[in-house]
């Protein structure tokens, strides 16, 4: 892979199946520095997995601290890099460096190792700690002294670390390689000939240290040798190796060692100075030393998980500058200074009640950084709890569930784990786990009472509230929510739910219908509580409803027995002494309780100091001696009354004969019952009368309203016409000479305009007869046709009379005012001059005056208006005007009667006409009165 790096791929799986959980193990190698989203392998061929299961069981990867640079492809099932790696920050010097970290699946919990070996790559050059090196050395240094040199740092390891040093030039010097007991190597400088300041007062040399990469990668420092005046006698320490362990949380400032070395010297170079050498900056920072004593003392805080021993080179130098140096070993002890970390890999918050022994709650990893006891733990929860703890590989447990479970009991646990070293004093870490329990439909309703007891007056409205019920769940959620039913039953040959309903959220029942007590005195009906799971529970209670009596039946009376037809009378001898039975009234009350409790009073009777009733019994006795004076019928009212509230009653009419034999009764109570029957008859007629009269009544005042409406609407649609109101002539009969003489030639009309304004009417002169001219012909029926002429100036021939209309002489026509001349007086001769234009004016003037009182004069025999257009107008309408017949202008009447026509010949001859300005002028004969003449009389009226 990265840099052309080749490396074998190494793979060890394993299986391990405990509690539930599948553990297995791989293992990894790759080179540092790859590229990010390099693939590491694939898991799932090494695991024998598939891609659905890593998605299913939400795999994911857990590691201890956290890091981050491996990651999982879930859509290929590899590992990748995530981030660079560098193995020298990672592990720094230790060797092999690994990545470990486990890959969790859920759905069943599997748990998989997996190891990957950061390979180094020889990125890394050797890195002297000083860029120059500087030594003091008596001249009279002997051959074979020693120098040590500082060793280069090389971060890679193995072949890729520090291999070799060169020194040069090696005119007096050569190079001395040594190893360390950890692999290390490092080199000390060996002078090999005598050196004389007096020659070369300094040496100048190369000191290059060499890695085993492939190519090698080198660095160098400068090493500066000034040659010192002479000091024969070099320091020697009391021992070329010191050994010496330190507890890990000693404090600082405690002395751990003191080194010594002795020099044969005296005075100043005697003298010495312990310092120390070859040291990296971790050593410095962990330790100081006494340049005087040669103490070595703890100067910073000490870790055994970190960094478990030291190694520190000491040196002794005397003021001649000659030196000697030694080891100094330190082992850092551990002591129990780090309490367990529990870390939750996988969770279930919640799990069923019926969950079965074994399942798996929660997979723990808890690790404790001490080692040896103070590193062993106990994890373990509390013993009351139905719960244990599982151990499943090295630092790693599963919780699981040990017993049964039951919401109801517990709903919830707080589940306390508790991991323990075996150090001493013993660290412990708690961590608590919220479990919720989750309901299942494992308990039905419950009603508090087998059977419930309701009441309800009877007459009750439907829809009315009798009881609801109640029942109760022990489950929670849809489970606990609660649904009421009306079980299907027979009552009284009917469906319960005819008769009652039940609310499904309330469990309230109510009544369908109304009841009877005296039908039906109780219900029994089963309503069914169901919960709301899946599959649901229910559980049934009875319910019996009670129908309460209420007062809504009266008394009826068995006897005695009231018939309409036939008089039962009791029957009291004269003889009867005081308290005699008469009868004994006997009523029932189908109600019940005080309801039914019956009372008996008398209310009326024919003599009230003869009889009494029992007011419990209904006994009727009489209460003194029946005397001779007593009346032989005697009729009792007695009132028979419940005790309700409110109270009902009924009455019943008894019949008592006060006689001694039954011919006496029955002859007095036969008219008894006569009298009854015609009061009754008599009754039912006059109900009858007032109800035909009513109604009469009532249609004559529809019918007059509806002929006044229509009248209203005729005026008011002939007002709103102006002066377009039709013609409305007036024609008056034709009349016959009576003399035979046909002398009467011609017939003349008189046509009269009116409107309800005067100042707009109009008339018109006499002409002959044109259209719409009736002919009277009394010897035959028939519809009159209309008479179309070629001109209005032909006059119409005059039928010949009938010698039934004969006219007197007082009966001719003629001008107003004018007698009978000896002709008229006989009945014979020629018709008077017609009248004159101005009699014309007059007649015509006060006819128009009087046209609106026509139609009120008209009775039977006068022919209207309305007769006379009405389109089914024929002449069996037409009037007989033999009967009455005015003549316009004259005062002579027409008769068809002999008799009648010689009395009325004989009154014309003896009346004296007035004279002319005195006389009232003749009334016309009085028209049909059309709308427009009703009209304008009606504002005369009102005027």
């Amino acid at each position: 892979m990265g840099e052309g790096f080749s490396f074998t791929r190494k793979l060890l799986f394993f299986c391990v199946c405990v509690a539930k959980v599948t553990v297995g193990h791989v293992r990894y190698s790759i080179p540092e520095e790859m590229a990010t989203a390099s693939i590491v392998g694939n898991i799932v061929q090494d695991l024998g997995l598939d891609v659905k299961r890593l998605k299913s069981g939400r795999a994911r990867i857990f590691t201890e601290d956290g890091s981050e640079y491996i990651g999982l492809n879930l859509d290929k099932g590899t590992l990748i890099v995530n981030k660079r790696i560098d193995r020298e920050e990672r592990c720094g010097l230790v060797s092999p460096c690994s990545l470990h970290f486990q890959v969790i699946l859920d759905n069943p919990m599997e748990l998989h190792r997996v190891d990957v070996e950061i390979l180094d790559i020889n990125d890394n050059a050797p890195v002297f700690p000083k860029r120059e090196m500087n030594f003091e050395i008596s001249e009279l240094a002997v051959k074979g002294a020693r120098f040590s040199l500082d060793s280069a740092r090389d971060q890679d390891v193995g072949l890729n670390s520090l291999q070799t040093y060169k020194l040069s030039p090696t005119d007096h010097f050569k190079l001395n390689m040594l190893s360390r007991p950890d692999g290390t190597k490092y080199a000390e400088m060996v002078l090999q000939t005598v050196l004389d300041r007096e020659n070369q007062e300094e040496h100048k040399l190369t000191l290059t240290a060499y890695d085993g990469g492939d190519p090698p990668k080198s660095g160098s420092v400068k090493i500066k040798v000034i040659v010192m005046d002479a000091n024969d006698n070099a320091p020697v320490f009391s021992q070329s190796l010191y050994r010496v362990t330190v507890p890990e949380n000693a404090s600082r400032g405690t002395v751990i060692l003191k080194v010594s070395a002795t020099d044969a010297d005296k005075g100043t170079n005697g003298e010495l100075v312990y310092s120390f050498s070859q040291n990296s900056d971790i050593t410095s920072s962990k330790f100081n030393m006494d340049s005087h004593t040669g103490e070595i003392t703890v100067g910073g805080e000490l870790n055994y998980e970190k960094v478990k021993h030291f190694e520190i080179d000491v040196g002794a130098t005397d003021k001649g500058g000659l030196t000697d140096t030694s080891k100094v070993l330190i082992e850092v002890t551990d002591v129990n200074d780090n309490a367990p970390v529990i870390s939750i890999i996988s969770l279930s918050n919640s799990i069923p009640e019926d969950s079965a022994p074994d399942t798996v709650i929660a997979m723990l990893n808890i690790k404790d950084l001490d080692s040896g006891k103070n590193g062993q733990v106990k994890c373990f929860i509390s013993s009351d709890l139905p719960f244990k703890i599982k151990s499943t590989t090295s630092n790693f447990y599963s919780l699981v569930s040990d017993d049964d479970l039951d919401r109801e009991t517990v709903p919830a646990y707080n589940i306390t784990i508790t991991a323990m070293d075996e150090g001493s004093p013993p660290h412990s870490t708690n961590k608590t786990i919220h479990l919720r329990i989750s309901d299942i439909n494992d308990h039905a309703p419950i009603f508090p009472q087998p059977v419930l007891n309701a009441f309800i007056p009877e007459n009750n409205s439907p829809g009315m509230s009798l009881l609801s019920v109640k029942a109760s769940d022990q489950d929670s959620g849809n489970n606990a929510r609660i649904s009421y039913f009306l079980e299907d039953s027979q009552l009284n040959g009917m469906s319960a739910s005819a008769y009652f309903s039940v609310n499904a959220e309330s469990g309230e029942i109510l009544a369908v219908r109304s009841f009877d007590y005296e039908q039906t005195k109780d219900f029994r009906i089963q309503v069914k509580a169901q919960d709301g799971g899946s599959p649901p529970l229910s559980s049934n209670v009875t319910v019996k409803i009670l129908i309460q009596d209420q007062n809504d039946n009266p008394p009826q009376v068995l006897y005695p027995v009231q018939t309409g037809g036939s008089l039962v009378a009791e029957m009291v001898p004269r003889s009867a002494d005081v308290g005699y039975l008469v009868t004994k009234v006997v009523a029932v009350d189908v109600d019940s309780g005080q309801n039914a409790w019956l009372s008996y009073k008398l209310q009326k009777a024919t003599d009230r100091a003869l009889f009494e009733v029992g007011s419990q019994n209904g006994e009727i006795r009489t209460i003194r001696q029946v005397t001779d004076k007593d009346a032989v019928k005697q009729r009792l009212t007695v009132i028979v009354e419940d005790n309700g509230q409110p109270s009902r009653s009924a009455t019943v009419v008894v019949n008592v004969a006060v006689a001694d034999s039954f011919p006496e009764v029955l002859s007095e109570f036969t008219d008894f019952t006569h009298d009854k029957e015609y009061n009754d008859n008599l009754t039912f007629y006059l109900v009858l009368a007032l109800a035909v009269v009513s109604f009469l009544f009532i249609t004559c005042v529809v019918v007059i309203i509806s002929v006044k409406i229509y009248r209203w609407r005729r005026e008011r649609l002939i007002y709103k016409s102006h002066g377009n109101l039709p013609v409305i002539p007036y024609y008056p009969p034709l009349y016959a000479d009576v003399g035979g003489t046909g002398t009467l030639k011609q017939a003349f009309s008189y046509e009269v305009y009116g409107t309800t304004d005067s100042r707009k009417s109009d008339m018109n002169y006499p002409r002959p007869f044109s259209q719409c001219t009736l002919s009277v012909d009394h010897s035959a029926t028939r519809t009159v046709p209309r008479n179309k002429t070629e001109s209005e100036n032909i006059l119409t021939e005059q039928k010949p009379p009938n010698n039934d209309w004969r006219f007197t002489q007082g009966q001719r026509p003629g001008p107003s005012g004018a007698t009978g001349g000896p002709e008229v007086a006989m009945g014979t001769g020629p018709w008077p001059q017609p009248p004159t234009e101005a009699e014309q004016l007059q007649a015509l003037m006060a006819a128009a005056n009087e046209v609106s009182e026509a139609t009120a004069t008209l009775g039977p025999g006068t022919m209207g208006l309305s007769t006379r257009y009405s389109p089914q107008f024929t002449l069996q309408h037409v009037p007989d005007y033999r009967q009455n017949v005015y003549i316009p202008g004259s005062t002579a009447t027409l008769t068809s009667n002999p008799q009648q026509q010689q009395a009325t010949a004989q009154q014309a001859a003896q009346q004296a006409l007035p004279p002319p300005q005195a006389s009232a002028q003749p009334e016309p004969p009085k028209a049909a009165q059309t709308p427009a003449s009703k009209k304008k009389s009606t504002k005369k009226e009102k005027k």
